[in-house]
């Protein structure tokens, strides 16, 4: 076998024209029907496509009685949008036949495209930016400004002295509200996108090699410019109101118009959102920050009002997809997991244990959102997995480090000597990467810092399983964590599952842990020993399952053209036995939010009626396999009457374990010389932990001294 090659097992033929399947989906999807769209917002701002091609296609489609003026926009905007969504969850099914005969090497072609994943920018407003990132910022940056000068221009071209005179208005006047209405258009480009990176289940970002939380950063740089865009919008129009005596428009709402007040109080509700994402706020006013989010909804609401339902198809596939996946989170929320343990270590941080169904798969680094209604009904807050579903097929664990607010209260409940024997929670996910990319490496250097470390104990157990399971080839690891005081030196001991019949033997792993206790120069005698405390669930509730099942993407896929399909039919027969009767596409009768409305509550009745039965019937599939779930549970040797018990936890076969690890005292890593001292044809660095740190990692690997790094960031923050 080569030695830069890793491999799971032999592929057979068959999986071959999986992968030929694969490619041509995604090839069709990212080059035509995602690069259409991206023509088809080149184009929009000129002449050509408002003079030749925009009313040739309204001629076809705004003349159907079935739609009226929405036609155009739903079949330009929309459509292609749902095809990409329901084609990638079967290019992501497809992916899941193939999970057991991956193959990842770090050939030449890898290592090419790897180099534009480096870093290209560490310090500034953006935080950490690939060379990929920074390319595509810079290519959207041009789009829009591309089409604010070419609306400016085209829109400057129409006014002259005597048609700002027909209007009463001075030539400056007259611009002004030009571009303000300009500004506005530019806007609804990213607001067409803003809702992308936040549909955690999505399956558009896997197509492109995204995870959700990966991509929260997109949703704070669009959510900047769009917020600057529409208030420049709003501002302008209330300087021109106010210069040509007209500032009674602010409180229009025009029947078949544009709502002038709808549109301040959407901006309004932007606002109120905005101002808590500033980094101080959100810090420590996370609450403020959290609820002040649901405000979205009137930010939407308001937002369709404003513009109409004709023109807000622009913005429609990325909500409605939002609306979906939302949607799914709240009915998995709204279950009863079945905690079944927890692990509580000296440095106020905890491990739970949740049951879950053998047929939920995910990947290392998936991250889950907990709530537990006790401490906060409406907060949910998202942690690493740590288990791995290979080793430990009817548990997922997560690691909680007493942080803030939330976390300090649960520590403080699950430490107190009166534990409950039930604790009850809801959980959401998981949700990861689609696939593993770390193994490509020879080597894999992971660097945390504090709870950082959690990410990595996933893929330390998914090695542990590969060099029990398979004979290949696995990645050298040298993880890195750094703590402040020595009592967090007990989150090592998680690195192995809670407990086991068969002993997790990493012998066959090369691994080196280098830890590293910055304000204590020896190790401190600790009263408080780590612990386990076993709960009793209620019968009614339910171990972490996939929601849609072990096929989810088909579902899921389903649901997305089912429901846009039931949409469409609803609004069909709204618009030819309702609204074409009394307007016939004249736009000119109709009620503009009347119309909106209905178009709303289609959306979410359609979605509601697929999404639900589609999860009702998954639910009855799985019944037989939760059922089996809770017999093991109740036929495990510890029994009944060793719920709600604190005991001291059993020593673990970890010797090799103790080996592999240096512990120093009273410093901080030296992480140039470290990073600089690794060697091999492709070492992974993997950084994770305060941005400080990530941000000095950062910059070392795209410094140009080691070309052989290849740096990945793993946070919620930038």
């Amino acid at each position: 076998m080569d030695s830069n090659v890793v491999v799971r097992s032999s592929s057979p033929p068959s999986h071959e024209g999986i992968r030929k399947v694969r490619t041509a989906i995604k090839l069709f999807l990212v080059l035509v029907v995602f690069g259409g769209c991206c023509l088809l917002y080149v184009m929009m701002p000129t002449n050509t496509y408002k003079q030749i091609w925009q009313p040739r296609i309204r001629a076809k489609a705004n003349s159907s009685t079935y739609f009226g003026s929405q036609g155009a926009n739903l079949l330009v905007f929309t459509f292609p949008i749902m095809l990409i969504a329901v084609m990638s969850c079967v290019y992501l099914h497809l992916g899941k036949k193939l999970n057991d005969y991956k193959m990842e090497s770090s050939d030449g072609k890898t290592n090419r495209l790897a180099v534009w994943n480096q870093p290209m920018l560490v310090k500034g407003p953006l935080g950490i930016v690939s060379g990929i990132e920074l390319t595509f910022f810079i290519m959207f940056i041009a789009l829009l400004i591309w089409s604010f000068s070419t609306y400016l221009t085209n829109g400057f071209d129409q006014i002259t002295p005597q048609s700002a005179a027909k209007s009463h208005e001075k030539v400056w006047e007259a611009k002004l509200e030009s571009a303000s209405l300009r500004l506005g258009l530019v806007g609804n480009i990213c607001l067409a996108l803003l809702f992308f990176p936040v549909a955690r289940g999505s399956s558009i970002l896997p197509l492109f090699g995204l995870t959700s939380e990966a991509s929260i950063k997109y949703h704070i740089w669009l959510g900047n410019i769009v917020m600057v865009l529409f208030t420049a919008h709003g501002i302008c129009y209330i300087i021109y109101w106010a210069v040509t005596d007209q500032i009674f428009q602010m409180i229009k709402w025009e029947k078949t118009d544009i709502s002038n007040i709808a549109g301040e109080l959407s901006l309004l509700s932007g606002l109120a959102m905005w101002v808590t994402t500033i980094p101080r706020i959100r810090r420590k006013m996370f609450e403020l920050f959290f609820y002040t989010h649901y405000l979205y909804i009137l930010f939407m609401v308001f937002f369709i009002f404003h513009v109409g339902v004709s023109y807000a198809g622009i913005m429609l596939p990325g909500f409605f997809l939002f609306v979906v996946d939302r949607y799914l989170r709240f009915l998995q929320s709204g279950r009863r997991a079945r905690l079944v343990s927890a692990r509580v270590l000296p440095g106020e941080s905890v491990e739970l244990n949740f049951a879950k169904s053998p047929g939920l798969k995910y990947n290392p680094t998936s991250v889950m959102f907990i709530n537990v209604p006790s401490i906060s009904k409406l907060q949910w807050h998202p942690f690493t997995v740590t288990s791995n579903s290979n080793l430990e097929p009817e548990k997922i664990s997560v690691v909680i480090k007493g942080e803030g607010s939330w976390t300090r209260k649960l520590y403080q409940v699950l430490s107190s000597p009166s534990t409950s024997d039930r604790i009850e929670a809801a959980v959401e996910g998981p949700y990861g990467p689609a696939a593993t990319h770390f193994l490509r490496h020879d080597n894999l250097v992971l660097v945390s810092g504090g709870s950082g470390i959690t990410p990595f104990i996933s893929i330390i157990r998914e090695l542990i399983f590969m060099s029990k399971a398979y004979q290949c080839k696995l990645p050298k690891v040298t993880l890195i964590c750094a703590f402040k005081h020595s009592s967090d030196l007990t989150m090592l001991d998680l690195i192995l599952p809670l407990s086991s019949t068969t002993p997790y033997d990493i012998s066959n792993l090369q691994i080196q842990i280098e830890a590293y206790v910055t304000r204590e120069t020896q190790l401190k005698d600790n009263s408080m020993n780590l612990r386990a405390i076993w709960f009793k669930p209620l019968a009614t509730d339910e171990p972490v399952s996939a929601i849609l099942g072990a096929n989810h993407w088909l579902w899921l896929g389903l649901i997305i053209a089912s429901s846009f399909l039931m949409f469409l039919i609803l609004i069909g027969i709204i618009t030819r036995y309702y609204i074409y009767p009394i307007d016939h596409n004249s736009n000119k009768i109709f009620s503009f939010p009347l119309r909106a409305l209905f178009n709303m509550l289609a959306i979410c009745i359609s979605i509601a009626a697929t999404a639900s039965a589609a999860v009702l019937w998954n639910k009855r599939s799985n019944a037989k396999e939760l059922k089996q779930v809770q017999h093991i549970e109740g036929s495990s040797p510890r029994g009944s009457e060793v719920y709600n018990a604190e005991r001291e936890l059993e020593s673990l076969p970890q010797q090799s374990l103790v080996q592999a690890t240096n512990v120093h005292y009273g410093q901080r890593p030296d992480l140039r010389r470290i990073l600089f001292e690794c060697k091999g044809s492709s070492v992974g660095v993997l950084a994770s932990g305060p941005k400080k740190m990530r941000h000095e990692v950062a910059t070392f690997c795209s410094s140009g001294l080691a070309e052989n790094m290849h740096f990945e960031s793993i946070s919620f923050s930038w």
